[in-house]
């Protein structure tokens, strides 16, 4: 019998640019029972032996380094360079996933009981299902798989619907490196099948902890659910990153940060530059030079390389950001940059004096726009800053580092860079947020932390002696 299928079509051409297995409820419980059949080999094999694996799977991926690009650029509109980015960086994710292996230790922790050994010793979980977006998908897609298999979990990976050949090559190269069947399960299925089917997943008894990155709305979706089995979830979710520019900063080099913070991958990336929060002594030269630089962001066809922006993921982006504009224009806001989109090719935009009561200061855009604040001094920057719900990342600018770091510790983020754009990411990095931004991370030593479980184990070597 035929598999179905569904299509997933080039937002830039409206042609057909993928097919993929349209999975049913039952594939995705098989897909977990795979993973739980590969789990106790998997775990027992010794970390050298992971390592290796894990280290081939490196090298897999970027041996798939054409296709990689062809899916990104045919389902999600992505400009060759950022696939590449994302290719190179989900590489060194499993490299340092890889060096992990042997990093996975405990403790000795002294008992007040005579003769007792106590240990605290980490554990693979179990079965764990990795969800992740389409944005940045083959960084995000291996976050969901490689610290969790460097730790001896299996992960069943749900895969985007809006990127499913990107995802499915993922997995191929974990296949390719010689990992057991199972190990990683991909789940791939039709977009109005999706609640249906995660549901299923979190549902199934042999999956036992859950990581997602995604919108705040369905991380709440994905919370609740899996609450109603007592399962962790780890989520990052969405941001409105805060870009401070204080009275001392290097305008210079804030332009290029906030240029690229705002702009890469046409701002959809959680870490993305939403907000500019500039004090008011340096906010007209500031405003004049970053229009200048944003001058020089064209928009085009991907497929053609020649611009830095490219397309928005849907008309949908557009039209949403579209309406974040018209709602600061029309209450006082100035646009300083921008212009009409032709489909989903949407050119930079950067909108002056925003304030609070806008929708721009608030929502989540997702897209190619930035607000510009004006903030009285830097408390009332700080302040600014934190007047959200959200707290991903943020940046400061100074040139006095101490204050910079004074500042850094006020804004309520998981990350904060001194001198540096809200867009940053490391495979060694502890990565995620706070408030509406999610709760756990993932990166380095902070991710085995999250996929692994701790336990208590004592060794007794004297004679028990007991009141009863």
């Amino acid at each position: 019998m035929t598999r179905p299928t569904f299509d997933r079509i080039n937002p830039v051409t409206g042609d057909i640019a993928t097919t993929a297995p349209a999975m049913t409820v039952v594939d995705a419980k098989n897909a977990v029972s795979a993973a739980a059949a590969a789990f106790p080999a998997w775990s027992a094999l010794g970390p050298n032996a992971r390592r290796a694996l894990l280290a081939k799977a490196a090298d897999a991926l970027e041996a798939k380094a054409d296709a990689f690009i062809d899916a990104m650029m045919g389902e999600i509109g992505a400009t060759e360079g950022w696939a590449r980015f994302n290719l190179t960086l989900a590489a060194g994710m499993v490299r340092e996933a890889a060096a992990l292996t042997t990093q996975i230790g405990g403790e000795v922790i002294p008992s007040d009981k005579p003769g007792c050994i106590a240990m605290a010793l980490r554990e693979p979980v179990g079965v764990l299902l990795g969800i992740a977006p389409w944005n940045a998908p083959i960084i995000l897609g291996v976050r969901a798989i490689a610290v969790p298999l460097a730790c001896g979990n299996t992960v069943v990976f749900k895969a985007s619907e809006k990127c499913p050949r990107t995802h499915g090559l993922i997995a191929e190269a974990f296949a390719d490196a010689g990992l057991p069947a199972g190990a990683v399960s991909i789940v791939t299925h039709r977009p109005e099948d999706a609640a249906e089917i995660v549901g299923a997943l979190i549902d199934a008894p042999d999956i036992q902890r859950i990581n997602f990155t995604g919108s705040t709305d369905v991380g709440k979706i994905i919370a609740r659910r899996a609450a109603e089995h007592l399962k962790p979830v780890l989520l990052e979710l969405g941001g409105k990153a805060p870009l401070i520019v204080l009275d001392d900063a290097d305008l210079d080099e804030v332009v290029k940060a906030a240029a690229f913070g705002a702009f890469m991958n046409q701002g959809q990336i959680c870490m993305s530059t939403e907000r500019i929060i500039v004090v008011e002594a340096v906010a007209d030269a500031f405003v004049e030079a970053f229009a200048a630089k944003v001058a020089t962001l064209a928009v085009g066809d991907p497929r053609a390389g020649k611009t830095p922006l490219g397309a928005v993921i849907d008309r949908q982006t557009v039209d949403h950001v579209k309406a974040l504009v018209v709602d600061a224009v029309g209450t006082g806001a100035v646009q300083i940059a921008g212009g009409e989109a032709v489909g989903v090719l949407m050119p930079a935009h950067v909108i002056d004096y925003v304030t609070p009561t806008m929708k721009l200061f608030r929502d989540e855009s997702f897209g190619p726009v930035v607000g510009v604040i004006r903030a009285r001094d830097e408390a009332h920057a700080i302040e600014l800053a934190n007047d959200t719900d959200y707290g991903l990342s943020a940046s400061v600018f100074t040139r006095d580092t101490a204050r910079g770091l004074r500042v850094a510790r006020q804004i309520k983020s998981g990350i904060c860079h001194i001198n540096g754009p809200t867009v940053h990411d490391e495979a060694q990095m502890p990565f995620g947020g706070v408030k509406a931004s999610g709760y756990g991370r993932f990166g380095g030593k902070a991710g085995i932390d999250s996929f692994t479980e701790l336990r208590w184990v004592t060794i007794e070597t004297q004679p028990g002696h007991y009141p009863i």
